[in-house]
């Protein structure tokens, strides 16, 4: 069943109202018709089984059918800051960040990073890690589209991190997993997650130095883990612990 998104706007009493770039979408390139069911959520995240009602010339309507109330959301907002990685890996990590149930990520560039973005570029970037994640989060039966932010620095990363509950930062020195097991165990319902991946290369040791003493150094196991493996680990041992 495919899944498109909406503003809140759209929802008229007992249709709502695709239009757009969706409803080319809908009627030029998937060619549905009336009858045929799609998934649509809100920008509130609120999600709705619908039956595609009538077409005019720039606007679908589909017919609320259903409403589900639990949704496919975690039960915790969580940031990815990843240090920007060399060639189209930010693009792998987007995607299979948003389908793991990632809330936010955040470009980061760190001393180690090789990649670097300047503005022209990182508009044009932003605007396709965006896109990523929104074809990722239809993909993934999300119920709200994950934003992917400009690019910040690691100082106002660790700004941005230090108004969250929980801070994970990977670090390849750390050994033993069972710090990492009682960290994960010990995170309430609904506190914000923050998940800090370093570039090729790792954290260097000045950036290790700024952690605040509250953010958890953790491991991920005994093996090195490449950078754009090591978020989606993370986020994958978050949601065996947490995801209710």
């Amino acid at each position: 069943m495919y899944q498109f998104f909406v503003d809140n706007s759209q929802i008229l009493g007992e249709k709502i109202a695709i239009c757009g770039d969706d409803y080319n979408h809908i009627a030029n390139v998937l060619r549905m018709k009336a009858g045929e069911k799609v998934r649509i959520s809100d920008e509130d995240g609120r999600s709705y089984l619908c039956a595609i009602d009538s077409f005019d010339a720039d606007t679908v309507y589909a017919m609320i059918l259903e409403y589900d109330g639990l949704g496919t959301e975690l039960n915790h907002k969580i940031y990815l800051f990843q240090g920007l990685p060399k060639g189209d890996k930010m693009e792998t990590v987007i995607q299979k960040s948003v389908e793991l149930g990632v809330y936010e990520v955040i470009p980061v560039a760190m001393k180690r990073c090789v990649m670097k973005l300047d503005a022209k570029r990182a508009e044009n970037k932003i605007r396709r890690w965006n896109a990523i994640a929104e074809s990722a989060a239809k993909q993934a039966k999300r119920t709200i589209v994950p934003k992917v932010t400009e690019q910040m620095t690691y100082q106002q990363a660790l700004e941005m991190a230090r108004e969250l509950d929980v801070v994970l930062v990977p670090y390849e020195n750390e050994r033993g997993m069972d710090y990492t097991r009682e960290t994960i165990r010990n995170i309430k319902p609904e506190q914000s997650i923050g998940i800090f991946i370093g570039p090729e290369g790792g954290f260097a040791d000045e950036e290790i130095a700024k952690l605040d003493a509250d953010m958890h150094k953790i491991s991920l196991g005994r093996r090195i883990l490449r950078t754009e493996t090591a978020g989606l680990a993370t986020l994958a041992m978050l949601i065996y612990e947490l995801d209710t």
